[in-house]
């Protein structure tokens, strides 16, 4: 597996530009006092198909040549990257099957059907959706694109932090959810291009702790096979990001679930904004107290905004 530049990254939004949403940077006075901070949104909940993944799933997709385009592309996926690539072939004209776990959310299943994806349901758990994906592929010659361990997936992922990089001058730190690490990857690379001086650290769930541990042990670790409400962030580390983000990353700090409600309700009532609990996370490793970034200026990636409002935490 070839390794990601952080020149990768700015070619994929040359590649991408036109076909994604560049999304907003908002701020809130509001949350700058809670934290002490000068916090600044990454509005990918605003982003077609609702998250980042669609930059990740757009540039692997147009980065595929015609003989490889034409055979279809396929993946595992919990719903948000399924929606992505759904989309990104769309655009291209090609055929996208997508492999989802019986535990997924409503929501996200239903937009990547909506967005033209067909969908091979799966038992929970990383080894049914491999093996589900294996079985299709054997059958189909489709081309994997894979959610977080493939070099364009990483390089589009990290664009969302080359913009904003671009929007916001002298960023301090920059705070991003983990869970198969493409997205903090990318945004690592993606503020290495920008400024050497860019602290990148991620966040995850206490109950999926996979790549704290990984960093901490300096080998990639298991999944717990938790549940979190943070359900984006439940498949594991990737070999190419955990990569990276040995590299790259400052940091890795977890938060529980009741920290991840909070900062979620705090979000949609400071920022009247909508995400689901996966973006939320960032945002609570400062209100929990977890991270202490005081006086610096944070960007943070609001990684989502695909949520079930039938089934809401509060």
């Amino acid at each position: 597996m070839s390794d990601v530049q952080p020149v990768d990254v700015e070619r994929a939004l040359t590649r991408i530009r036109a076909r994604v949403h560049h999304t907003p940077v908002v701020t809130c006075a509001g949350l700058d006092a809670l934290t002490s901070a000068r916090l600044h949104f990454k509005c990918e909940n605003l982003q077609k198909t609702g998250s980042f993944k669609i930059r990740g799933a757009c540039n692997a997709v147009f980065s595929l040549d015609g003989r490889d385009a034409a055979r279809g592309v396929a993946a595992h996926s919990s719903g948000n990257h399924a929606a992505a690539l759904a989309q990104a072939a769309a655009w291209r004209g090609i055929r996208a099957t997508v492999v989802v776990p019986d535990t997924a959310s409503r929501v996200k299943r239903a937009a990547a059907e909506r967005y033209g994806a067909s969908i091979v349901p799966c038992g929970a758990g990383q080894t049914a959706r491999e093996q589900a994906l294996d079985d299709l592929v054997s059958r189909t010659g489709a081309v994997v694109v894979h959610p977080h361990d493939d070099p364009d997936v990483i390089a589009g992922q990290g664009t969302a932090v080359l913009e904003l990089c671009e929007q916001v001058e002298g960023l301090d730190a920059v705070l991003a959810p983990v869970g198969g690490g493409g997205l903090l990857s990318g945004s690592a690379l993606a503020a290495r291009y920008c400024s050497g001086r860019i602290s990148v650290i991620g966040v995850e769930p206490e109950r999926v702790d996979d790549a704290a541990r990984s960093v901490r042990t300096g080998v990639r670790q298991p999944p717990t096979d938790a549940d979190s409400i943070a359900d984006g962030l439940l498949t594991s580390l990737g070999e190419l990001p955990f990569r990276i983000i040995r590299s790259e990353v400052e940091d890795i700090v977890t938060v529980s679930e009741d920290d991840i409600v909070r900062a979620m309700r705090l979000i949609w009532e400071c920022t009247k904004l909508i995400v689901e609990p996966s973006s939320a996370v960032p945002l609570a490793s400062l209100t929990s107290g977890a991270l202490d970034l005081r006086g610096r200026a944070v960007g943070i990636v609001l990684s989502g905004g695909n949520v079930d409002l039938d089934n809401l935490p509060w």
